[in-house]
């Protein structure tokens, strides 16, 4: 863990109190402040950030700026062999990375460390695929367009943005990190990172990891504090080129403020899984079970609500309920199927929709249970579309079932959703599962699977309220990056060969 080896640097004299990334150095803020980190599991403070100020803001992205104009003449292969380092450096270190997931956010053990190396191999995966998009270019002549001669070649390549500020969620603060730095740094930009609260720690445990690869100094830096004081000064902020945030609907609000500059925002879900007559049952409460519960129900992509067909529904229903008696329930140190969700407040609001369907009529597959944050997984039968449940996302282990007469009853209320991230179906018949797919209004459709982003170079990509723009390696970098062009013109038509 910190304070010893590797990570020393980080800490203060007080192991469990860690420094800011500025400038190529570790700091303690000038503000004298600190924001406690609460452990889900035992909801006592298990570590404490610095609470940045907004003059340290103007002074990182100062040093970002002037780091990022040396970066962009970097050659591309040089780029990329730093980046293949810090993936290899961050895939060495996993455990104390993982042990912050595991005290930070309550992920399983075993899934945390999964995160650390899905990690690195992003980082790896986006070093290669830069070297290829970047080195290539466009070469277009001027008389393939009506009225004119060969007279002007148009040169077109891609040059980096700037400063990339990237805000990455609690639930995955090193995955969703390095999606946004590697392809960010990659294109030629600086990166400026605020991590989420609750994931702060492991997300500066990653940092490290770049630092002790040998970037420049300030083309990286971590800006740690409460987003009441520097949140809006950072995302506001003239020296920022790009955002790209993953979380709530805070994005909405970021995006109403940010100005004209490229944004890239996955803002939640409300994933929908459509079970028809002929769909594999077992298949679909295994997913069920894997896409609803898995980190507890705290992913994007997560099984929001299950839309089956009235015919077979008794039958889903007593699959799933099979499975979830299976799910274990505790600490994520014992690499639990159900760990804490991440904060009181979050398993207040999950209660609180789970007891307007209650009081509403829904039907309770388990008994309800709660410990502190930890909430026992929950199937709900019956909810109807007045319930809470229905619509809002409960980012915890609970699961609503709506029962469905036809496949338009369900596309009805997948898109009557002001999220579209993605979904799924479950059919036999390729034909209907293809003509669903095109009538959701999704980013996403997964035909005989559970929603997932991933593997990280597919395109991810919400609709409505669930985002702007595409993630995935290779859009990432090329939204990371904007086309700068240059004509030559000749004083006469030139035509090769002619």
């Amino acid at each position: 863990m910190a304070g010893t080896s590797v990570f020393a640097e980080l800490v203060d004299e007080d192991p469990t109190v860690f420094k800011f990334y500025s400038d190529g150095e570790w700091k303690r803020s000038t503000s004298g402040k600190l924001v406690s980190i609460i452990n889900p599991t035992t909801r006592k403070t298990q570590y404490k950030v610095q609470a940045c100020t907004q003059e340290e803001v103007n002074k990182i992205i100062e040093a970002a700026k002037t780091a990022q104009k040396s970066w962009a003449k970097t050659p591309l292969w040089k780029r990329a062999e730093l980046l293949h380092k810090a993936a290899a450096i961050l895939k060495e270190h996993r455990a104390p990375i993982a042990e912050c997931l595991v005290k930070e956010i309550a992920k399983p053990a075993k899934d945390a460390v999964t995160e650390v190396v899905r990690s690195g191999d992003l980082v790896s995966y986006c070093a290669e695929e830069g070297v290829r998009i970047l080195g290539e270019g466009k070469f277009l002549v001027s008389d393939s367009f009506p009225g004119n001669e060969r007279t002007k070649y148009c040169l077109t390549s891609k040059i980096p943005l700037g400063v990339v500020l990237a805000i990455p969620p609690f639930n995955y603060p090193v995955n969703l990190a390095v999606s946004k730095i590697a392809p960010a740094l990659i294109a030629g930009n600086s990166i400026v990172l605020k991590p989420p609260t609750q994931g702060a720690v492991a997300a500066l445990h990653m940092v490290h990891c770049f630092h002790l690869a040998g970037f420049p100094k300030g083309l990286i830096s971590c800006v740690t504090g409460k987003g009441s004081e520097i949140g809006d000064f950072l995302t506001m902020h003239p020296g920022v080129s790009c955002i790209s945030f993953t979380g709530g609907d805070t994005g909405i609000a970021i995006s109403k403020k940010a100005g004209m500059i490229p944004l890239q925002m996955e803002l939640g879900g409300k994933d929908a899984c459509i079970i028809l007559e002929d769909g594999d049952l077992d298949l679909a409460a295994a997913n069920i079970i894997k896409g609803g519960f898995s980190y507890s129900g705290q992913r994007c992509t997560a099984v929001k609500v299950i839309l089956i067909m009235e015919s077979v529904a008794d039958t889903l229903v007593e699959k799933v309920k099979a499975k979830v008696a299976k799910l274990t329930v505790g600490p994520p140190e014992d690499d639990c199927d159900i760990t804490p969700v991440v904060t009181e407040s979050s398993a207040n609001f999950i209660e609180g929709l789970v007891m307007d369907a209650k009081q509403k009529g829904a039907t309770f597959c388990q008994e309800y249970k709660r410990e502190g944050n930890l909430i026992w997984p929950l199937l709900l039968d019956n909810v109807r579309p007045d319930m809470r449940i229905a619509w809002e996302e409960p980012f915890g282990p609970v699961l609503p079932v709506i029962r469905i007469n036809s496949i338009e009853e369900a596309i009805h209320h997948s898109n009557a959703s002001n999220f579209g991230l993605q979904g799924c179906i479950f059919t036999r018949d390729i034909n209907k599962a293809i003509l669903i797919s095109d009538a959701m209004e999704t980013g996403t459709v997964q035909i005989n699977s559970a929603p997932a982003r991933g593997p990280d170079h597919f395109p991810f990509q919400g609709l409505k309220d669930s985002g702007i723009g595409s993630q995935g390696i290779t859009n990432s970098i090329n939204m990371m990056t904007k086309i700068k062009s240059t004509v030559i013109n000749l004083p006469t038509p030139s035509y090769a060969m002619g």
